[in-house]
């Protein structure tokens, strides 16, 4: 009998850990854009005395998060329904933005790098893109993209290929791409460039790939 595959951890907390190192934020209104289910901003929540924006376009994923959320931490996590393009916050209003995956499925990056910027603080810092943060466990890592190696693609029915069709039509706010194409540092920094953020440094934290940049102060 086939035995089940073990759970691998998540990387939410290594993750959130790279965040406050490589940019170390003042406690105040930090944003996780683009946060999905949420994992991220709760391990930032819990490692920060800070209030966390989670900030997602499908609300259905972002009423899911809540539900998990702690008692503890809910008091200090908002949700906020909104695509990276349009960021409903003032100019420099918040302390961090980092985002965990999501630009790669942004339907407009550098616009949505603008948004990015425009609402840091001057001094704040942003960490955008992806990976499973430094102290994540090297066998863990390697399992995944084992599992990953092995699960090869099969051909769908019609049914799925049309399931496949209805929910993309319901996710207009995302941009399907190959799954290789945007995971290159030329990308990333190619984003940046077009964004008008001269300073952002590609920053290829093991075992990821991040754009790092920091807001002028006046």
């Amino acid at each position: 009998m086939a035995q089940e595959p073990r759970e691998l951890p998540d990387w939410f907390g290594p993750v959130a850990e790279d965040v406050i190192e490589y940019c170390r934020p003042k406690q105040g209104l930090w944003v996780d854009l683009g946060s999905g289910s949420g994992g991220l901003g709760f391990a930032l929540a819990q490692a920060s005395e800070s209030v966390i924006l989670l900030i997602e376009p499908n609300a259905n994923t972002l009423e899911k998060a809540l539900e998990r959320a702690s008692s503890g931490l809910a008091a200090r996590v908002v949700p906020i329904v909104s695509g990276a393009e349009h960021i409903p916050l003032p100019d420099g209003s918040v302390d961090l933005v980092t985002s965990r995956g999501s630009i790669f499925f942004w339907k407009d990056p550098p616009q949505g790098l603008r948004e990015v910027y425009r609402i840091l603080r001057p001094g704040a810092r942003a960490l955008i893109g992806g990976g499973f943060g430094t102290s994540y466990p090297a066998s863990a890592r390697e399992e995944f993209f084992r599992r990953g190696k092995d699960n090869k693609p099969r051909k769908k029915s019609k049914t799925e290929e049309e399931e496949k069709q209805k929910a993309r039509a319901e996710r207009p706010y995302e941009t399907v791409r190959p799954w290789n194409e945007p995971r290159r540092p030329e990308w990333m920094a190619e984003q940046a460039r077009a964004a008008g953020i001269e300073t952002a440094l590609v920053e290829p934290v093991p075992p990821g790939l991040w754009l790092l940049f920091e807001k002028g102060r006046t």
